[in-house]
């Protein structure tokens, strides 16, 4: 019994993977996700429902549109596996339970932000803001049990269900409104001292639904660790350019290792100031790591303290 319940929920997530991708190329696009009908980009000619089953059809077709072999994107296949991995993983961490449906909930919703931010450096909010209000209606049912509880433990006391559910609501609002302040203060500050946009709403929308879902104290944990990631891809990216550009102007240009060097990396520096980078990815990765192992990671940080 429990082998078909794992392969009926890794199933339901290929469908609901599925179903993502269709979100990921349209909603950027303004197009909606029911109507028309899939069809390849290019020849416009419809995707029959054998052509549409999930992982399968992709090898089947060897990743080309049938009528006119265009090349269908690999991202559609990674999605759909990893969208039945993650449910298969709050599955075995959560059992079949609440906590489960949430964090299936939050995941699809994070895997299609991320995967959009990185192709169209969009966050649409036909996704974040259903999803605010999804993270905020859950809070009833699923307690968050963050700061807000922590200040007033009074209030949080579990003399009725009531109590536990107010509680629970205040949390994941405090939690939505301390991530979009955060991000909404910290792109202000960004074009005040540089003069161009360091992040947009999206990214805001974006936090206030993951601190709906995670309240106050994972949701700065989630920034922290999105900060540091992104950090640590940027470092990377300057010193791949700098690295390239320097073998480059070597090869090309016969310049001598020191001054190849010195000038490739005024070039790598500028490159990297241009260069569009999707904080969303590194935002929806890390609240995904928090939903799922963020709390253990800060009982074994304060145990260090």
């Amino acid at each position: 019994m429990d082998l078909l319940l794992v392969v009926a929920i890794f199933a339901l997530g290929l469908a609901f993977g599925s179903f993502l991708n269709v979100c990921i190329y349209r909603l950027p696009r303004g197009i909606s996700v029911i109507h028309p009908r899939s069809s390849c980009p290019r020849c416009q000619a419809l995707i029959r429902f054998y052509d549409n089953v999930p992982v399968l059809s992709w090898f089947v077709l060897r990743g080309r549109c049938r009528h006119c072999g265009n090349r269908i994107s690999p991202r559609y296949l990674v999605i759909e596996l990893l969208t039945g991995v993650l449910f298969l993983s709050c599955y075995a961490q959560f059992g079949l339970t609440w906590s489960a449906l949430k964090c299936s909930v939050f995941g699809f919703l994070l895997l299609g932000l991320i995967f959009t931010d990185a192709e169209t450096q969009l966050l649409p909010d036909k996704m974040t803001i259903p999803g605010l209000i999804i993270g905020l209606m859950l809070s009833l049912i699923i307690p968050v049990n963050d700061v807000v509880s922590e200040f007033w433990p009074a209030l949080a006391s579990p003399a009725s269900t009531a109590s536990w559910r107010w509680m629970s609501f205040l949390d994941a609002v405090s939690g939505a409104a301390v991530g979009a302040s955060f991000i909404y203060g910290a792109g202000a500050l960004y074009l005040r001292a540089r003069g161009v946009e360091g992040m947009g709403f999206g990214d805001v929308k974006l936090m206030a639904m993951v601190g709906a879902f995670l309240g106050v104290r994972l949701t700065i944990f989630t920034i922290f660790a999105a900060s540091i990631a992104g950090s640590l891809f940027g470092l990377w990216t300057v010193l791949s350019i700098w690295v390239k550009r320097t073998r480059r102007r070597i090869l090309r240009h016969h310049e001598s290792g020191r001054e190849a060097r010195k000038r490739a990396w005024v070039s790598a520096a500028i490159a990297l100031r241009y260069l569009p980078m999707p904080f969303g990815v590194f935002l929806g990765g890390m609240a995904m790591v928090a939903f799922l192992y963020g709390n253990r990671f800060l009982r074994c940080y304060w145990r260090w303290f």
